[in-house]
């Protein structure tokens, strides 16, 4: 009698404390989701164009796209650029050691393009990663003391692009504006994944920019001022880090008085996805391996939401294997069992539909990314992401160098 005493015990302590560390971890989703996330479901964003229009003498930016052998996106993208309804602006290629014709195309094709020039590199500095190179000129050889940059294989939305990016920057005299780069849709589970990702980080870095903790940027559709960029030595701190050019630089100047954001969806840059598990496997091994430098408090706010999602669908997977087993030998809940596994169910269900409406209303705002139907795959398969990526990256291999686009 008294080893099934114990063993009763211990197994009532086992649940017991599973399932009030499930409450815990449920709560902390809770908090983010109706205090952080909903400032950007119902974020009321500011005009970009004033009635009257622009001015003639409208501030002048510079728009910046770095390319390696991106002659056919370049193609496509530098006349949408070109063709942008604003007043004085420029459209400034960096073309790094492409192989593909892109040098061609840049010196005999663009003549019709007036606000295009180029800047050719030739070689790779040992010092400073490529693309951070390439940046760094391209910000010492801007014409105007604003840029605006994006990717070669990205297509604005609208000939307003750059009016809305930079609007924030002039009418709320901020520096820097975060913008939103969705991924085309495609058939298929890789394409879910990567759009769901995306809109998820989108989520976390425009809310907690909101909420005057902003964090990181996507370098496919990011504005800020030069002076901002030379004023914290650019990319110095994280030089030799391969990929950091967006969130790292970020991370280290943004502040909640000098960021905006802008989530209008004529100012979104579409990108096209990565089409091959091993093509997207490799972009996120880089951007995850940039988290690591992020500031402490940063790293904190993010691992408590993301680590918080993840136990809270694995720890229903574990109470769920505990009520099986438990009715597999026929053993009945106590009262105090009883509750705690009510009150941790209703506590998910509450997070599962608040996740559901406020995060599907985010991705109606963002351009349909996923759509609403599909919420609660998405919110399982971003929580078994998060804890697959979370186990590769305490194991990467620091001395790998990856291509940095």
């Amino acid at each position: 009698m008294k080893t099934i005493h114990l063993t009763r015990t211990s197994l009532l302590f086992v649940i017991t404390a599973l399932l009030i560390t499930w409450l815990i971890v449920v709560t902390i989703q809770l908090v983010y989701i109706l205090f952080v996330f909903s400032r950007t479901a119902f974020y009321q964003q500011p005009p970009e164009m004033p009635d009257h229009g622009l001015p003639v003498d409208a501030p002048g930016v510079s728009i910046i796209v770095c390319a390696r052998n991106e002659y056919k996106n370049l193609i496509e993208l530098l006349p949408l650029l070109n063709a942008q309804a604003y007043p004085t602006f420029e459209v400034l290629v960096m073309d790094d050691r492409s192989t593909d014709g892109t040098g061609t195309y840049l010196e005999n094709d663009i003549a019709h393009l007036s606000h295009v020039r180029f800047i050719k590199i030739d070689k790779e500095h040992r010092h400073v990663t490529p693309k951070k190179y390439a940046l760094t000129i391209a910000l010492k050889k801007a014409i105007y003391p604003t840029v605006l940059l994006t990717d070669a294989d990205c297509r604005p939305a609208s000939p307003n692009w750059l009016t809305g990016m930079v609007s924030p920057l002039n009418s709320a005299r901020k520096d820097i504006v975060l913008g939103f780069s969705p991924y085309e849709s495609r058939p298929g589970l890789l394409n879910l994944l990567i759009r769901s990702e995306t809109l998820f980080t989108a989520v976390q870095y425009l809310s907690l920019a909101l909420a005057g903790w902003p964090y990181m940027g996507v370098g496919r559709n990011l504005a800020y001022r030069t002076r901002t960029f030379f004023t914290n030595k650019g990319f110095y701190t994280h030089k030799n880090v391969l990929g950091g050019d967006d969130d790292l630089f970020i991370n280290e100047v943004a502040t909640g008085r000098n960021t905006a954001i802008c989530v209008n969806p004529a100012t979104f840059t579409w990108s096209k996805p990565k089409e091959t598990w091993d093509d997207w496997r490799t972009q996120k091994r880089r951007h995850l391996n940039v988290g690591k430098y992020y500031k402490p408090g940063h790293k904190i706010r993010l691992g408590l939401l993301n680590g918080s999602h993840v136990l809270t669908w694995a720890l229903a997977v574990g109470v769920g294997l505990t009520v099986l087993v438990m009715q597999l030998t026929a053993r009945s809940f106590t009262p105090t069992e009883w509750l705690l596994l009510l009150t941790g169910l209703s506590a998910f269900m509450l997070r599962l539909l608040l996740f559901w409406s406020i995060v599907g209303r985010i991705s109606y705002r963002l351009a349909h990314t996923v759509h609403w139907m599909l919420m609660p795959i998405m919110d399982a398969m971003l929580a078994l992401y998060y804890g697959v990526a979370g186990l590769k990256t305490l194991f990467t291999n620091k001395k790998k160098r990856y291509n940095w686009r």
